[in-house]
C-alpha cells in the first residue's frame, strides 16, 4: 500500500500531523507494505528566495490579529507539537520561500533519503535557531546530515531548474485531488485524509485502506482538523 502526503515545510500543522500519522503507522500490523511518499505543496508558491519576515510579522499581516493573540496562537501550536514529543520554537521563528526544499526532497527520494531529509527540514524550521530560508550552506549541512553528498546537494541549489519540474506536477496533483490545504493524504489514491488528524483517525484510514479495491474516499474525522492553506495556516485561539 502507498500512503502519499502533501505538505510543506512552512505548515506547522504538517509538522503536527506528520508525527501523528507516523504513530499509527508504527502500530499499523502491515506497516512493512506501506510505501510512504512525500509529495510537495507549497503555501507561498513563487514567493521570492530572500522574501523572510517574522512568522509573528506574517500571522498578525495575514490574520490582521494582534501580536499578543499571535503568541497565544504559537503558544497553543507548541503545546500540540510538544503532545507528540516534538520540539517547537514559539518565539523567534521566520517564514520564507520552500521551493528550494522541495527540490531538495525530490533529490532525496531519488536516493532513498526523503523521509530523512523531511524530518530534519521539519526540526530545523519549527526547533531550531538557525534559519532554513535563503541559507544554501544550511540546506546542504541539513541535507548531508541526512545522507545526501555535499557536492551533489550544491549542484542542485545551483541550478534553479533541477527538480522544479517535479514540484509543480506534485502541486498540479493535488490540485486535481482537490487538496486546498495540508497536510493531505492519500492512502492507496482510496481514501484521503485532511488535516492533522488524531492518530487514531490515521489508523482507521489504514485499516480501511489496506486491501480495499475502491475509488478515493475521505475518511471521517475532525471536518475541522486543522491545517494550512493558500490563505495561511489556522491558528489555534484556545
Amino acid at each position: 500500500m502507498r500512503v502519499e502526503i502533501w505538505s510543506d515545510i512552512a505548515c506547522p500543522w504538517c509538522y503536527v500531523g506528520k508525527a501523528r500519522f507516523d504513530k499509527a503507522l508504527r502500530d499499523f500490523p502491515y506497516r512493512d507494505e506501506v510505501e510512504v511518499v512525500h509529495r510537495s505543496f507549497e503555501l507561498d508558491p513563487g514567493r521570492a528566495k530572500d522574501d523572510i519576515q517574522p512568522v509573528m510579522t506574517m500571522l498578525t499581516k495575514k490574520y490582521g490579529m494582534s501580536a499578543a493573540q499571535a503568541e497565544a496562537g504559537e503558544d497553543n501550536l507548541g503545546a500540540q507539537a510538544s503532545a507528540e514529543g516534538l520540539d517547537y520554537r514559539t518565539r523567534g521563528r521566520d517564514h520564507g520561500s520552500t521551493f528550494d526544499m522541495h527540490r531538495l526532497l525530490h533529490f532525496a527520494k531519488e536516493r532513498g533519503r526523503q523521509e530523512q531529509l523531511l524530518d530534519l527540514l521539519y526540526r530545523a524550521n519549527f526547533a531550531e535557531e538557525r534559519s532554513v530560508f535563503n541559507d544554501d550552506e544550511r540546506l546542504v549541512e541539513l541535507a548531508s546530515a541526512a545522507g545526501l553528498d555535499t557536492e551533489a546537494v550544491r549542484a542542485v541549489l545551483a541550478d534553479p531548474g533541477a527538480y522544479a519540474d517535479e514540484v509543480r506536477a506534485d502541486e498540479r496533483e493535488a490540485a486535481q485531488l482537490g487538496a486546498n490545504g495540508v497536510p493531505f493524504f492519500v492512502l492507496d489514491r482510496k481514501y484521503g485524509v485532511s488535516g492533522a488528524q488524531p492518530t487514531e483517525v490515521f489508523a482507521r484510514a489504514l485499516t480501511q485502506a489496506y486491501g480495499e479495491p475502491s475509488p478515493l474516499k475521505t475518511v471521517d474525522g475532525n471536518d475541522d482538523a486543522d491545517a494550512c492553506g493558500p490563505d495561511g495556516c489556522a491558528v489555534p485561539q484556545h
